[in-house]
């Protein structure tokens, strides 16, 4: 079974796998989820078994992930009868496929809501005895939002920090329409179902503020700096012009940009590992609208040409993955 939220014995609070996602890939905290302690969410199942009772990962540490990261049991991972987070689809004993797959991959988990501001995380002072591979030496800071949610977040965690949630959403569920049409998000003050929150890049001037997305036709390796090329184009009229013509889309990423990072490292790899790729790659982001710019031309630089472009600000807002489903 996939679990979305698990218990992090060492930060004694409940953690969805994009929250550790997050914090394996952050080098300004100290944190390995291969030495973290994991265990069911549903608190009275925790407390009828010992800290050895575990939860494994899947996808937690894989930086170019295809198929949904999620928690899962291990070979001896009980559960009290009656506990939401028993898989039907697992063997009596809890052990899952091979593979850690026991569904379709799909994420099932939606958050309601995007928050822009990142949780805080601090790390308990002394661990219990028998968790000898804890990291406890230091606080695990993270941002200014209290990491104490309501007991909401246990069976359906609500909100959401960490961008590759939602987009993990629509990607994983892009086949089912009616799905993402019923499921809303929020983020800031603008709130829209999944379906009309993802917006195409080719549609970005039907409305600002949205998640916009593309598929890749060409990353611009500058060496410290990149440029995003979107195969497709926005179809669009200025003033002096008769009728609608194409122009190109792309978005910048600044060597200052990338250096300030706190998932450099990680962002550095996705990244070179795109490049690299013969795989159909997608583009995510939010935070910026491209926006028509005149451009000097690389023949000719008295001449300039349209193209509608932006400057990515957070890359905690910007994704670069493959996504099978919506070829």
């Amino acid at each position: 079974m996939k679990f979305d939220l698990a218990y992090c014995l060492s930060l004694d609070d409940k953690l969805s796998i994009y929250d550790v996602r997050d914090l394996n890939f952050d080098e300004t905290v100290a944190f390995d989820s291969a030495k973290e302690h994991f265990q069911c969410p549903n608190d009275a199942c925790r407390s009828a078994f010992d800290a050895s009772n575990e939860l494994g990962t899947f996808n937690a540490k894989n930086v170019n992930y295809v198929r949904t990261p999620h928690f899962k049991n291990l070979p001896g991972t009980q559960h009290v009868a009656g506990c939401p987070y028993v898989s039907l689809k697992a063997s009596a004993s809890g052990v899952e496929s091979a593979d850690g797959e026991t569904d379709d991959g799909r994420e099932e988990h939606f958050p309601s809501e995007l928050l822009l501001t990142r949780r805080e995380y601090v790390r308990k002072p002394v661990a219990p005895a028998g968790a000898a591979d804890v990291l406890r030496d230091d606080p695990v800071r993270v941002a200014r939002v209290s990491s104490r949610e309501s007991p909401g977040r246990e069976t359906a965690p609500d909100k959401t920090s960490v961008f590759a949630h939602p987009v993990e959403c629509f990607v994983s569920n892009f086949a089912d329409k009616e799905l993402l049409k019923r499921m809303p998000l929020k983020i800031g003050e603008h709130t829209a179902p999944y379906g009309s929150f993802f917006k195409k890049i080719e549609y970005l001037t039907d409305n600002k503020g949205l998640i916009y997305w593309g598929k890749i036709k060409e990353i611009k390796d500058y060496t410290q700096s990149f440029r995003i090329d979107f195969e497709q184009k926005v179809w669009f009229k200025q003033a002096d012009e008769a009728k609608k013509k194409p122009y190109s889309v792309n978005v910048y990423l600044s060597k200052k940009l990338i250096d300030n990072y706190r998932k450099r490292k990680a962002f550095l790899e996705e990244i070179k590992h795109a490049i690299d790729s013969d795989k159909e790659l997608f583009c995510f982001f939010y935070g910026v609208t491209p926006e028509l710019k005149q451009v000097p031309s690389k023949k000719n630089p008295e001449q300039t040409f349209g193209v509608f472009s932006a400057n990515i600000e957070n890359l905690d807002h910007f994704i670069v993955r493959e996504a099978p489903g919506l070829v």
